[in-house]
């Protein structure tokens, strides 16, 4: 059957067949769009005939094309407000849930009188004044490690812990921008040192140091020793202590942390600078940051946020001031 049309009218059809083409073409149907284009005027017809169908796939695709559905709503909570899901499960709830090592780490986190205090208590319980909440703290970790998986898992909202910011973490979790940069230290036995060395200059023998180091077993230093000391066999132990214990006994020539707990030693102990010595690396440095799940973007959007608002910043210096408290 043939139809005949008012030039008008195929005028109109036109018009909206080209209009259709470039919207398909946005959604990546181009090829389509091209290929119905030079059909015999029937074919426009039956385009014609039923444009509704047609106008409806090509909303959908408009729709597909700018992720009009992929944002997220915003979420009522209890007092009125219109917040992001992430911050509005927090303030829902009424407490915001922090991964913390169970291990103490003065003066970061550690109990005193049956209190959990240090300066990342302090900066947790910080971050949830703004957010209106009450804090509670998850240390069923073990090690650093562990308390990443805390949050993977989706066992707290945020992990103030000591964080190094490591390649191999970022890939699970989201880490804030730094709230303390410490410089990689070793710490050297002394004796042990001196019969590896064998007159040789310090800068040369540690540049390509090829002796034994101590670290914490499934700890960041762990990872940065195999990177920045290729050649040295690296040797891990439970926690620090045992670290440097073995640096007593000369199991390891030295032990491999951040300047804090490097100058730590010297600083609780000067008699210790008489069987030890310490190297600080200008040029390699950890960056401790604050972990968020990554499903939670704005919360990390806000946290990056509080820590960049924050006068009071972390130093080395205020770490080690903070131990005479």
């Amino acid at each position: 059957m043939r139809f005949n049309f008012h030039p008008d009218h195929r005028a109109k059809a036109a018009s909206w067949l080209r209009a259709a083409a470039l919207v398909l073409c946005a959604c990546g149907f181009a090829g389509q769009a091209a290929a119905q284009a030079p059909k015999a005027p029937a074919a426009k017809a039956a385009a014609v005939a039923a444009p509704a169908p047609a106008a409806s796939a090509a909303n959908q695709a408009v729709s597909a094309a700018l992720n009009l559905s992929s944002a997220p709503a915003l979420v009522k909570v209890p007092d009125g407000r219109l917040l992001a899901p992430d911050i509005a499960r927090i303030v829902t709830r009424g407490e915001l849930v922090v991964a913390m090592l169970g291990v103490d780490t003065p003066p970061f986190f550690y109990e005193k009188k049956g209190e959990l205090v240090g300066l990342e208590v302090d900066l947790a319980k910080a971050i949830a004044k703004e957010l209106g909440v009450n804090v509670r703290f998850n240390r069923t970790a073990k090690t650093f490690n562990a308390v990443v998986d805390t949050i993977a898992r989706g066992e707290a909202d945020i992990a103030v812990s000591k964080l190094s910011r490591t390649l191999a973490r970022a890939q699970v979790i989201s880490f804030s921008q730094p709230y303390l940069s410490l410089n990689h230290a070793l710490i050297l036995n002394r004796v042990k040192f001196a019969q590896f060395a064998r007159d040789r200059a310090l800068p040369d023998v540690i540049r390509g140091f090829s002796g034994s180091v101590g670290v914490i077993a499934k700890s960041s230093f762990a990872d940065y020793a195999k990177r920045n000391f290729p050649n040295a066999k690296i040797i891990e132990y439970p926690g620090w202590g045992d670290v440097l214990k073995a640096l007593d006994k000369g199991e390891v020539i030295g032990a491999y942390r951040d300047e804090f707990e490097v100058k730590r030693i010297l600083k609780t102990d000067p008699t210790a600078s008489l069987v030890l010595r310490t190297v600080t690396f200008k040029d390699l440095e950890d960056t401790l940051g604050i972990a968020v799940g990554i499903n939670d973007p704005v919360l990390l959007a806000f946290i990056n946020e509080f820590l960049a608002q924050r006068s009071d910043k972390l130093t080395i210096n205020k770490v080690l001031a903070a131990l005479e408290k």
